[in-house]
This record gives C-alpha cells, structure tokens and sequence, in this order.
C-alpha cells in the first residue's frame, strides 16, 4: 500500500481506478453508470466561469495600506482613524477590452481595483490608470464596449467602430488622448499610477460631507512602452506585466503607491466653472492639490490564482461607514451593474467566496438560499425582518446626512454646453514635442483604416483641442484640415 493520500470523488468516495473507463469489454461501450468518468468530465467542462465582460484579462497580489496622514475631520471611516493603522488589501490590474487570453501590452485602459478589507466591511475602488473615461453618461456604457470588443460579422476587432463611435461622442477626446498617448501602452503593472476616476463623498463624524478622488501615485516611477516596443512584447511574452508582478513580489521587491486625495467642498462644487462630477473632465491640481494621506504596498502572491484573482469580485457599491456616493452619472450606473456581473459570472453568493467575503468582521443578513451557499444558510435562524428573535437590525448611527437634490426628471442631454475640448488640449500641450509626436502617429496608425469621412468628422475634433494636434493628424492622413473645421 502507498503512503500518499487516496484519491476521491468530490463526495469523498474513494477511486480505485483513475486511468480507466468503465466499458463492456476492452473495446465495448462505456458504461452510464461510470459516475467518476462523468463527473470528471462535467466539472471540467465547468472549470471555465464566464469571463468578465471588461477587464478579463487580469493580474492581482495581496499587500496592506497603511495611513498616514489624520483625515479625521473629513471622515470617519475607520480604517482612516488614526496615523499608522494598517489594513490588508487586494489589488487587480486588467486592461479593459481584451479577451482572458489578450496581450498585457495591447494599447488600452489598465483596470486598477482595490479592496481593503476593514473592520467596517470590505471597501472596493474601483477605477483604472487614467483619472477620466470615454463617457460620462452609464447609459452609453454598452454602446462603447462594443465598439472595443470583436466585430458581429467579422469576429475581428474593427477600428471603424472605435473611431465612428469617438467621432460621434467629442466627450471621449480627452481619454482618446490619453490613449493613444504613450501611457496607452505601460512597461508593467508596477510602473503606472491608479485613480478612482469617479468622484465620492468623504463624511466627518459631524455628518458633514466633502467631495474627493483617489490618486494611487506609483514609487517605482512611470514607464511606458512605445507602440512599436509594446508590439513586439505582445508577440515575445503576451504575459508580461503578469508575469512582472509575481516576480517582482516574490524577489521582496514590494510594489508601493503613494496614495493621495483631492478634496472639494461641497461650497466649492456649486460654484465650480462646470460639472464636478464629469467622468470625462479631471479636477485641476492647482485648485485642488494632492494630499498625501497613505502607503499602499503589494507584499504577497496568491497561492491560487483561480481561486483569489478570477473569483475576486470588485463593486464600487461596496463602501464602509464615512464613505458616500456622488452624483457621477457613470458611477450611478457602476452601483447596479458591476454586483449585478458578478451574480451573473459567480452566482448570487459570490460574496460568500473567501477573497470576497470581510476579513475582520462577518456578514450579517438575511439573505438565504441560491446557488453555491456554503456558510450554513442561516440555518434555523428567521429569515425576514423586523422579526422578534434577536436577529441583526439596522442601526441608525450609521445612517447617511441628507443630501439636497432638485429638479424636474427628465433625459437631459449630456452634451448640451459642455466643453469637451479645453482639457484635451491642455493635456496635448503639456506634452513635448517627442511626445506630441508619438500621440500623432499612434492615431494615424489606428485610424488609416477608418472611411474618409469618419477621419475628417475625428480631425475636427483634434483640432478644436489644439490647432497643432488637429492639424498633425490630418497631415498624417492626408485631409486638407482648413477645409474640414471651415464646415
């Protein structure tokens, strides 16, 4: 007999025979009733959840933020209480478009997620490596990835959906720039900065509300790729920066952000010259400087990455006492839509899932049943409420201040009075010339395959950011750009 553990079924039944199937005779017909050969099989059909819908390809580590710096008078969220208070967090790279199996260096968005596990309950923030976003209004959220995602004829990614949507949407400009610039295509994970994006509410002990955003800056120092180094990469190891960062961890090179905030009143965001809650638009750092308040440091590689990285489910709904909302209209629709992918990708109990659920306090709800619950259901505990046995109730002092809103209801035009070009320009002039130049032959590069007239509508809109962008593209291209902004 050997000393190694005996193989079971999923019941725990012992297997006598894992290399063969049950058949009538050597080279009969197998048998119904081979329930491992079955079981085997059906699991393994099953060992491929449904990948995410965005951000699918993805790269996580375990590690801690650390405070330092007392916000207590904005906020009381308790893993901010004091100088020095430690929480163990998750953290999950992705880029945005691509399949599971994509290139880490395809040009696009890095997904930036993190969940700190505090004593309140779990706190997902969930943003990406640029402080902005394509679109401002949720219900335009589907229209645009599928602009990114595989054409419906072709099954090929398709540049005339990219541009046509862009073209039609001036919003996007902004991070169409960003984009195409070089901090499209980062050397690694490690090596870009994280923001929260969107904008929500800080909240004293006072009840007293302020507005802020999230800037994960990073110690290792920005790097980035040119178009023709990350093309090569994603040909010699489409698993880099996945790669990168587990090496770099288990080496003890501990990748580290300075974590700072932007804080606004809410004085100072009626008065603000346009809507501070613009996905699309960044709050200026001269108005609004950078606080430094923590260390966010990655120190430990999962032990599975299934288990810990593919299950984690990351919700911006997901926030703890002294954290609120804001009115950002993409953030409004994040709140359904990203716990309602998890319950469609994971089952309805994915946040029983161990990297899900709270580390340093439990759950108490009375949720019950679905698939997949594993934590005792209750067991003969009541499941409704109010209820007279003992069971959790709300507790008032954890209540949310007012917050004033007025109105008529109605489908108001996001794009009626904004300014879509200001910021794009800004950030187009704030680059040097080098870098000026890459941005433009990235975009030609992307967009020579587009119809001429989806071309000439997207020069237009370069060049009401900035003469010298527009008219850069259009030489690239071909288009006589005078004759284009005099239409």
């Amino acid at each position: 007999m050997s000393d190694r553990p005996t193989l079971t079924t999923a019941s725990g039944m012992p297997v006598g025979d894992n290399q063969n199937s049950l058949s009538v005779g050597p080279r009969g017909n197998v048998l119904l009733q081979d329930f491992h050969l079955l079981e085997k099989n059906a699991h393994f059909n099953r060992e491929r959840i449904p990948e995410r819908v965005v951000h699918a390809k993805g790269a996580g580590a375990f590690g801690y933020f650390k405070c330092t710096a007392d916000v207590r008078r904005w906020t009381q969220a308790h893993f901010l209480s004091e100088v020095g208070k430690t929480s163990e967090v998750l953290l999950r790279f992705s880029t945005v478009a691509g399949e599971k199996g994509a290139a880490d260096a395809e040009r696009d968005p890095r997904g930036f997620a993190l969940k700190i596990y505090t004593e309140e309950g779990n706190y997902d923030i969930v943003g990406n490596n640029t402080p902005i976003f394509f679109i401002r209004d949720g219900l335009k959220f589907p229209d645009f990835i599928h602009t990114q995602k595989r054409d419906p004829q072709t099954n090929c990614k398709n540049p005339t959906a990219a541009w046509d949507f862009w073209s039609l949407s001036p919003e996007s400009l902004h991070q169409v720039t960003i984009l195409f610039s070089d901090r499209g295509t980062p050397r690694s994970h490690r090596h870009m900065n994280g923001y929260s994006s969107h904008t929500f509410a800080w909240i004293n002990a006072a009840g007293e509300r302020i507005w802020v955003k999230y800037h994960f800056k990073t110690k290792q120092g920005i790097e980035n790729f040119t178009r023709e180094e990350a093309k090569r990469m994603a040909g010699d190891d489409p698993d880099h920066a996945t790669r990168d960062l587990f090496e770099a961890i288990e080496r003890g090179e501990y990748p580290a952000w300075r974590v700072c905030v932007q804080l606004m009143t809410e004085e100072q965001a009626e008065q603000f010259p346009y809507n501070p809650f613009d996905l699309t638009k960044v709050w200026p750092h001269a108005d609004f400087p950078l606080l430094e308040i923590g260390e966010l440091v990655l120190n430990r590689n999962p032990q599975n990455y299934f288990q810990d990285i593919e299950q984690a489910a990351f919700a911006p709904a997901n926030i703890v006492p002294g954290i609120g909302f804001s009115p950002d209209k993409m953030l409004q629709a994040r709140l359904f839509s990203y716990p309602d992918a998890h319950r469609y990708r994971l089952g309805v109990n994915y946040e029983q899932l161990p990297v899900n659920c709270p580390h340093a306090t439990r759950a108490r709800t009375y949720q019950r049943d679905g698939a997949m619950r594993f934590d005792g259901n209750g067991g003969g505990r009541v499941n409704y409420e109010p209820n007279s046995f003992n069971g959790p109730v709300e507790n008032p002092a954890y209540r949310e201040p007012a917050f004033e809103l007025s109105g008529m209801v109605d489908r108001y035009s996001h794009r009626d009075g904004n300014d879509d070009y200001t910021q794009a320009g800004n950030l187009f002039r704030l680059m040097t010339p080098d870098e000026q130049a890459r941005l433009i032959d990235n975009i030609v590069d992307h967009v020579q395959s587009v119809p001429r007239h989806i071309q000439e509508r997207q020069v237009c809109h370069f060049f009401r950011a900035d003469p010298a962008y527009g008219a850069g593209v259009a030489h690239g291209l071909g288009i006589e750009i005078e004759a284009e902004v005099a239409v």
